[in-house]
């Protein structure tokens, strides 16, 4: 099992804390609940009797019973023998009625040190309920990095470019690594997102036309990395026979985010200094998600490799934008700490008019953080900008 240290480091500091709630998510099968059992047993190596660790897994029909937060509250209380704390780990929670007041309610006694899951955003909007506002932490939780890929597979360096394209290919949910032909990787990720559609969709959103739903989605994976067009939908749509309000067009791009299908990459004017509503774009969450909906032989490696630099940069914990300049765009905006890092993602830079193309782009920008992520071997680095191997960027947590 490969231990995620890079969340279970920054979980670790609020093991002890009852006063807090912790929350973890994202995508289905990305390793929360791996996470959840990392902790666990954490908790129990410093001393913790196993007696007062709280597992419930909201998929099981075992505990099907628990459908409020009232049955929640009961259920947790009546399992407590004594007055020392408790640790208590609820996976899935967002399968529970009100269980934000459920929680609250374990909360305030002081003898819970409580930690949730989902898989979809409502679990990290618990900032709209007067209930929990300000008494959590979240962590997101990504399908696996590049780097944690290498660890798991224990590829050596000189093979990084081969694994590199089979992720752009099957992506990096944890347990796809155990299948090794296509077929059985094809059936296990096509599972994973009939799950999402089921249970965090049509279930949670009550979305009804499902027919629709795949198109929008098929189209917006094709199109990923471009501007966000609604006409272009829409006029797609009719001539596959499938005609949507405005309203529901919305509602699937709202259902795409929140259920960490794809992630909404808003645009930032550089010279306004400002983040713009419109001209976004989307990038799929996880690559393996992708390929079983378009299913193009034909990857666009161009386009995956942007995608995974996206996603690597939200994994490194940064808040990532589009760069809007006065002549054109700039791949992404990263920003940390107060700091902004500008990059461009070019998977081949050999030739010359490439190279003019992708530097002229920080042709507007007078910051000092100038950066082209690519495969190409060969550096073209400048006094200004600086060319780094995607190899370098990917293992590197200090980027």
């Amino acid at each position: 099992m490969l231990i995620r240290e890079k969340y279970l480091s920054k979980i670790r500091a609020f093991y002890h804390t009852e006063s807090l709630i912790k929350i973890i998510y994202g995508m289905r099968r990305s390793g929360k609940s791996v996470i959840l059992t990392q902790i666990m047993d954490e908790i129990i190596k410093s001393g913790v009797n196993k007696d007062h660790i709280i597992y419930i897994n909201f998929e099981s029909l075992k505990y099907d019973f628990i459908k409020n937060a009232k049955d929640l509250y009961n259920y947790i209380e009546s399992l407590k023998n004594d007055k020392d704390n408790y640790y208590v780990f609820l996976d899935e929670i967002q399968k529970v009625e009100d269980f934000e007041k459920g929680i609250n309610s374990l909360r305030i006694t002081d003898n819970y040190s409580i930690f949730i899951t989902g898989s979809n955003s409502r679990v990290t909007l618990l900032e709209l309920s007067t209930d929990l506002s300000g008494r959590y932490v979240s962590f997101r939780i990504n399908p696996l990095s590049f780097k944690e890929i290498v660890e798991l597979t224990n590829t050596k360096e000189k093979d990084y470019e081969e694994l590199l394209f089979d992720v752009f290919k099957w992506g990096g949910l944890p347990q796809r690594f155990l299948f090794e032909n296509d077929k059985d990787k094809i059936s296990y990720l096509s599972s994973v997102y009939d799950s999402i559609i089921l249970k965090d969709i049509v279930e949670r959103l009550g979305i009804k036309d499902i027919a629709s739903f795949n198109k929008v989605l098929q189209y917006m994976l094709d199109t990923e990395s471009r501007e966000f067009s609604r006409d272009n939908i829409i006029e797609y749509l009719k001539k596959e026979h499938h005609e949507i309000a405005n309203d529901t067009l919305y509602n699937y791009l709202e259902a795409f985010s929140s259920t960490f299908i794809m992630n909404k990459v808003y645009r930032y004017d550089i010279h306004g200094k400002n983040i713009l509503k419109t001209l976004n774009k989307y990038y799929a969450n996880d690559l393996g998600i992708k390929q079983i909906k378009t299913n193009n032989e034909n990857i666009n490696y161009s386009v995956s490799l942007e995608n995974i630099v996206y996603n690597d940069l939200i994994s490194k914990d940064y808040k990532v934008f589009i760069g809007k300049t006065k002549k054109g765009e700039i791949d992404f905006i990263a920003s940390k700490n107060n700091r902004f890092k500008y990059i461009q993602v070019c998977l081949d830079l050999s030739e010359e008019n490439t190279r003019i193309r992708e530097f002229s782009a920080f042709d507007e920008i007078e910051d000092n953080e100038k950066y082209i992520i690519t495969l190409t071997k060969n550096d073209y680095s400048t006094d200004t900008i600086k060319q780094i191997n995607i190899f370098d960027f990917l293992m590197n947590d200090d980027f």
